[in-house]
């Protein structure tokens, strides 16, 4: 089955920025690996990444202001800006398929199989999982390439989608040494 790897807010503002994630550095070179990895194999890239509207948006009155649509705050980071020939969705809810016409494009690609990296693994990430779940998609959490902002949310949250939605939990270099990050 075709894989593709989802790149989920790893923008400005979940790294550095207001709704800063301490955690989310140390994830940064692993994502970086897959996708280069990626790319040179033919897998799609894509990224799905907040850009929220002020004034509209529910999760704006949730949680603090955090990356607005056309602020760098919503900017994919440095390390990790898309290249062309990849997929840049943005998403106003949590999950990255909610809204952005992910699942059409991941069909129009032929893509059974979702890398799930990014921020943060217990929310954007597991509310992604569940609606890939949902929509027949195997799922595959490389835990070295999400991150929480905490361990015991870190570990719930795998947990949970390995045990609810079947998650393949492994690592970054599982993934590359068994080549399944290839289109």
């Amino acid at each position: 089955m075709k894989a593709a790897i989802i790149v989920i807010d790893m923008v400005n503002d979940f790294v550095t920025g207001s709704l800063k994630c301490e955690r989310a550095p140390r994830i940064i070179p692993n994502i970086k690996r897959l996708l280069d990895l990626a790319r040179r194999g033919g897998a799609p890239v894509i990224y799905a990444s907040d850009a929220h509207l002020p004034g509209v948006d529910r999760e704006l009155q949730l949680w603090p202001s955090h990356a607005v649509a056309g602020t760098r705050g919503a900017e994919v980071v440095e390390e990790l800006r898309p290249r062309g020939g990849d997929h840049v969705l943005t998403k106003r809810r949590y999950s990255a398929f909610y809204g952005t016409g992910l699942d059409a494009l991941l069909r129009d690609l032929g893509v059974g199989t979702l890398v799930l990296t990014g921020l943060v693994t217990n929310v954007c990430v597991q509310h992604t999982a569940a609606d890939a779940f949902f929509r027949g998609y195997r799922l595959i959490v490389p835990e070295d390439c999400v991150e929480a902002p905490t361990e015991e949310a870190q570990r719930s949250s795998l947990d949970y989608m390995r045990s609810t939605y079947g998650c393949e939990v492994t690592t970054s270099r599982k993934l590359m040494e068994r080549g399944l990050v290839e289109g």
